[in-house]
């Protein structure tokens, strides 16, 4: 059977989980089991109800108003005669 080692666990979650076990009468393994399996089987439900979830998590966040309206409006668009952004940095690292 596979082994799987989680490190540097913060001490919150680890608490958590443990209290958790301990509920469900389970041992610390077996819960982050169950807990995984639920996990895999909520996001393939997801998947399979037709949500987008192999949607990047940037291309689904919602934006903050201000930020919207600058995107929005073209902030973040290369305007024409506007230099490639990797000449950009070649440019800057050639004058150090």
């Amino acid at each position: 059977m596979p082994t799987l080692v989680i490190k540097s666990i913060p001490e919150a979650l680890h608490a958590r989980l443990k209290q958790a076990a301990i509920e469900h009468r389970r041992s610390l393994t077996q819960e982050a089991i169950v807990l995984l399996e639920k996990a895999v089987a909520s996001e393939k439900a997801e998947s399979s109800a037709g949500l987008p979830s192999e949607v990047p998590y940037f291309a689904r966040r919602k934006l903050l108003p201000g930020f919207k309206a600058m995107e929005e409006a073209g902030a973040f668009t290369p305007k024409p005669g506007d230099r490639d952004i990797t000449d950009l940095i070649s440019d800057d690292r050639d004058g150090r």
